[in-house]
């Protein structure tokens, strides 16, 4: 498969959708979109010709680290707000011990007051544990299941 670079013009709009939604600011990776709107993002010391040379020799299916999703918003991963954890102001929900139990456990969060509706990076103490979607009263679980504690 041929990556996709994702061009400048479509990662300014990739980063103007993040700093609405987390206050992030500048995405210092190669983005390469790969199949299921899926991006990904690259840190390494190869360019894009040096790694389209290497496709036409042998399979390249992944590179780089799996970033973001292009569903009907954009979707961070985990992985990517660790990356970029210094740069996120915004959209950020402190639980405590018994919410990040049931958090890390794949559960979805009830909440006790009402949160305005949209995307959330999940912080317990200084550490971010996760991305969720809020609908007001409830923030939904994005964890994959194979990084969830088992029961």
């Amino acid at each position: 498969m041929i990556p996709h670079f994702i061009r400048s013009a479509e990662k300014k709009r990739i980063i103007e959708d993040l700093n609405e939604q987390f206050g992030i600011e500048k995405i210092p990776y190669l983005l390469i979109e790969s199949g299921r709107e899926k991006i990904r993002a690259f840190s390494g010391n190869l360019s894009k010709e040096e790694i389209l040379q290497l496709t036409s020799i042998t399979l390249i299916e992944n590179i780089g680290i799996y970033f973001l999703s292009k569903e009907d918003t954009l979707r961070i991963t985990l992985d990517a707000a660790h990356l970029l954890k210094d740069q996120i102001t915004k959209n950020i929900l402190e639980i405590d011990e018994i919410q990040l139990h049931d958090w890390l456990r794949g559960k979805d969060l009830i909440l006790q007051n009402p949160i305005q509706s949209g995307p959330y990076i999940i912080k317990y103490n200084s550490d971010i544990v996760g991305y969720g979607k809020s609908n007001g009263v409830k923030i939904f679980n994005y964890i994959p299941k194979d990084r969830r504690l088992k029961k």
